[in-house]
């Protein structure tokens, strides 16, 4: 008897304390998820909270367009009816070069095709950095404006570009620059400065003064960095 109590106390001293694991597991469970519970309703709480604020910011910003785009639509009627404005938007376009222009200037013909020293994008700003120091108003390069931020660059072995745009010519003179100013003073700087030396690099060069029309800059102007100083 005494040795079947023996036997018998161990598996019941382990079932106890099994169950007595369980259920401290099973208290420790409860404790954990009425914690998570408590941390869900918080966070649900913040993410409520921000959600109202959100609402609120979009409906001021919805307000506040509305107000800009009143007043843009007041600025464009004004611009509309007031010469003196409307007079200053043009002279602004015809500065950044948005504007398509007309006037008395030179036309400068190149064709490099026969010459062992065929013209760079390097030679190109060159030339028109010449007619810029001349007085030029306003100057084109086959075809495309020149404002600001064009670029002459080449693309591949042979493609040159301007404001992004291929500007080679399949038929006719490879090259041809229209700039608008005093015609006397543009034809003496590119005649002295530039078109001895292109026809010394075997080039043929032909300068004309007439009256030229230069397109408008077909792109759009970009600020990513820059922003404006209001005082």
């Amino acid at each position: 008897m005494q040795h079947w109590k023996r036997t018998l106390a161990l598996p019941v001293t382990l079932v106890a304390i099994a169950l007595g694991f369980l259920i401290s597991l099973q208290a420790q469970t409860q404790k954990n998820v009425s914690a998570a519970e408590q941390i869900g309703a918080e966070r649900m709480a913040q993410m409520r909270s921000v959600l109202s604020n959100s609402q609120t910011q979009n409906t001021q910003l919805q307000k506040d367009n509305r107000v800009l785009v009143d007043q843009l639509e007041k600025a464009r009627k004004k611009v509309g009816t007031d010469p003196a404005l409307l007079a200053e938007l043009v002279q602004l376009q015809m500065l950044e070069g948005t504007q398509a222009v007309e006037g008395p200037g030179i036309q400068v013909s190149i064709d490099d095709r026969k010459a062992p020293f065929p013209l760079a994008p390097d030679d190109i700003a060159r030339l028109i950095n010449t007619l810029k120091y001349a007085g030029a108003e306003a100057i084109s390069i086959n075809g495309q404006r020149v404002v600001s931020s064009t670029a002459i660059v080449l693309s591949g072995s042979s493609i040159f570009l301007a404001n992004t745009v291929p500007i080679n010519r399949v038929e006719g003179i490879p090259f041809e620059l229209n700039a608008i100013g005093d015609q006397a003073t543009l034809l003496d700087y590119f005649s002295q400065l530039e078109a001895t030396v292109l026809k010394q690099n075997g080039s043929t060069v032909s300068i004309a003064r007439k009256t030229v029309r230069i397109p408008s800059y077909k792109k759009a102007y970009v600020f990513k960095h820059a922003k404006p100083l209001i005082p």
